[in-house]
């Protein structure tokens, strides 16, 4: 089959490489109808992700059609249209009892690797490094699915494949963050990245009854994204976003923050901005936090601050002091999709969102490192594509 593959830091091609197999009674092999390239991907092409190895094949936000399930797998038949979550959960354990999927105890068999990094180890995630499990990910032609009984949903033929697509991971991820976030009726939220997770944070926080959403970005198609879906925006690039925030808030600062961003934050002269970047240049830390740094300064005391944005290793001068005495709560964590595609899915039904706002642009899967570059370079408007093998 052909598959996107990584190659090292800022090289990714699509090589013909081995059909999967299934290798366990739970498994289901499915035919890629869709597949996205998402924020968190080009962490792995900017090389800020551990543990990758030559050869891998990306891609954690799948969907298609199943044409091969282990004798195990009962509530799925040939033929069904699923999508799959990212996080690979076994529904049985401590953790997927309780619902928090993607800190599944039994899915990463690369479990001591975590450990080492982290305290314990996370749920195995689909083409994401060989410290979360080695798995083979989902821009191919085709893909094994492991705990296929727990992860897959139908999608009905009434919702498209750009509706029901993103169910694998940013909407259900722009959803628990607004969750996380804590947001009470008329809540003031502030939003910084509008990348496909912050656009979905926002739509997810309107659902929940906020009142007014700031969204922080300096991309002009990102912040005009946003502000089609009901948010005030602030450019970065323009204006001090801290000032700003106070003065939108008569100075209290938002009920509540979202770090849509992760380990690669721009700051454009901000001082901790460009200390993070010479820090990452010469080893001296693995992640960007100046986004984190000011979500935790303009929170207003009591708030809340929501981290979906992906974080890979060591961040410094976190300003812990200031969380601290203003009584904020922290809330993080990859999504626990397994929880959010169900009740999701039936938003999209009842029409209260159709998630396809987000794609500005098709592709097949051997554009997939042209697509990469002008994503990651934010080139002709690109916020999220769609890719389908076989075009």
């Amino acid at each position: 089959m052909r598959a996107l593959c990584w190659h090292g830091k800022g090289d990714v091609r699509v090589d013909t490489v081995p059909d999967p197999k299934i290798q366990h009674p739970r498994d289901a092999i499915i035919k890629i109808t869709a597949c996205a390239i998402c924020g968190s991907d080009l962490h792995l092409l900017d090389g800020y992700q551990p543990t990758m190895e030559e050869g891998d094949i990306l891609g954690h936000e799948n969907m298609g059609e199943v044409i091969e399930l282990g004798s195990e797998v009962t509530n799925l038949k040939i033929g069904d249209r699923v999508v799959v979550p990212f996080t690979i959960s076994c529904g049985q354990c401590f953790f997927c009892r309780k619902g928090l999927f993607s800190c599944c105890d039994r899915t990463n068999p690369n479990h001591e690797m975590a450990e080492k990094a982290m305290g314990q180890s996370p749920a195995g995630l689909f083409g994401f490094s060989h410290m979360l499990g080695g798995y083979s990910g989902g821009q191919a032609e085709f893909l094994r699915v492991p705990m296929a009984d727990v992860g897959p949903i139908k999608v009905p033929d009434n919702v498209t494949d750009e509706q029901a697509l993103f169910l694998s991971d940013i909407f259900p991820t722009g959803y628990m963050a607004a969750v996380n976030a804590q947001i009470e009726d008329g809540d003031t939220v502030a939003i910084w990245g509008c990348g496909p997770v912050g656009q979905f944070a926002i739509r997810s926080a309107f659902m929940l009854g906020a009142g007014r959403v700031i969204a922080i970005d300096e991309v002009p198609e990102r912040l005009a994204m946003a502000r089609a879906g009901g948010a005030e925006t602030i450019d970065f690039s323009q204006i001090d976003v801290h000032d700003e925030l106070m003065r939108l808030t008569d100075k209290r600062g938002p009920d509540s923050c979202i770090d849509a961003v992760g380990a690669e934050a721009a700051g454009h002269g901000a001082i901790d901005a460009v200390m993070d970047k010479i820090k990452a240049a010469t080893f001296l830390a693995t992640d960007r936090v100046h986004v984190l740094r000011q979500a935790i300064m303009a929170c207003r005391k009591g708030g809340t601050v929501s981290v979906p944005g992906v974080y890979v290793g060591m961040g410094d001068n976190i300003p812990i002091g200031a969380g601290m005495n203003k009584g904020l709560t922290i809330k993080t964590g990859q999504t626990h999709v397994q929880a959010y595609t169900k009740p999701l899915l039936e938003r999209i039904i009842k029409g209260d969102i159709d998630p396809s706002f987000v794609v500005t642009d098709q592709a097949s899967l051997e554009d997939a490192p042209e697509m990469y570059r002008k994503f990651r370079d934010k080139e002709d408007g690109v916020i999220k594509v769609v890719m389908r093998p076989g075009l």
